[in-house]
């Protein structure tokens, strides 16, 4: 069983790994839209409504993607007041709740963006603004897969934390 939860757990991360590299390229293309705005704002006095918004739909699609990665990395925020002088067994159990927690927290913003979704394509929402970009509702869209990729790398990290416990008590009786 743990070969087969670490062959999972392993798919799961490249996975998410992926998605994370390509993000990092649309944070590089976020960069340069931004640095272009601005360049072309000030010193030509040339603005356009498209590229103002490109820039925030670059940036939703960068965190909605990015978050999954970004937690795979351990670059999420932590508090370590308590947890750095917990046991390791106590460690885990904290990790598996707050896994837990976050898990359904994911799944309950997938559950509630889909209607919201839904209802965007469905009326085929555009941006309000003249000359702005037609397709409001395929940034919605990332909503549901940015925390579905979400849910899934919490799935991957407590299939590790098992993997690794199992490890730790197999280690213990030794």
């Amino acid at each position: 069983m743990d070969t087969t939860m670490s062959i999972v757990v392993r798919r799961i991360e490249a996975l998410i790994d992926l998605v994370g590299q390509a993000t990092l390229y649309l944070a590089l293309a976020m960069i340069a839209l931004v640095a272009t705005n601005v360049l072309l704002r000030y010193a030509f006095s040339f603005g356009s409504v498209w590229s103002q918004e490109l820039e925030w739909h670059l940036l939703a699609t960068v965190i909605l993607l990015g978050m999954s990665y970004a937690l795979q990395r351990g670059e999420n925020v932590r508090v370590d007041v308590f947890y750095a002088d917990f046991t390791p067994r106590t460690k885990f159990y904290v990790n598996v709740f707050s896994g837990l927690l976050q898990l359904a927290i994911a799944l309950l913003f997938i559950k509630l963006s889909l209607g919201y979704v839904g209802q965007s394509l469905a009326i085929g929402e555009t941006s309000p603004d003249p000359g702005g970009i037609p397709f409001r509702w395929a940034i919605k869209g990332l909503i549901p897969v940015g925390f579905g990729l979400l849910a899934l790398q919490t799935v991957g990290a407590l299939m590790r934390l098992f993997v690794i416990e199992q490890t730790r008590q197999a280690a213990e009786r030794v």
